[in-house]
């Protein structure tokens, strides 16, 4: 019973912060690298930020300097800080999380709604 639950998103001005939080249960969330997409209407899937057990991250040109990936283990919840946020973030935001030796994220969450206005 493997489950990802994201939550955090809303509505938010240009410039603005908001928080995602993911929730993981069921799988050994320190062992997994863990990742946060996004899909905006029209366009395809994107990996925007990840992290590795080890603390190795990793994003997407147009979130640098901008986004922040973190995990807490003891609270089996990872996170993504968006900060100076543009109308283009818009999308939903997804978790997910793969084994180190997966090539692909196997485990999602549902998926949260953020917009950003401008």
């Amino acid at each position: 019973q493997v489950q990802l639950v994201e939550s955090g998103g809303g509505l938010v001005q240009a410039g603005g912060s908001l928080r995602l939080s993911c929730a993981v249960s069921g799988i050994s969330f320190s062992t997994k690298t863990m990742g946060w997409y996004r899909q905006a209407p029209g366009k395809q899937r994107e990996l925007v930020a990840s992290l590795t057990r080890g603390g190795s991250t990793d994003y997407a040109d147009s979130v640098k300097g901008r986004f922040t990936i973190s995990r807490d283990n003891a609270k089996n919840t990872v996170y993504l800080q968006m900060n100076s946020l543009k109308p283009e973030d818009t999308a939903i935001y997804y978790c997910a999380a793969k084994s180190r030796f997966a090539s692909d994220y196997s485990y999602w969450g549902q998926g949260t709604q953020v917009t950003v206005s401008s």
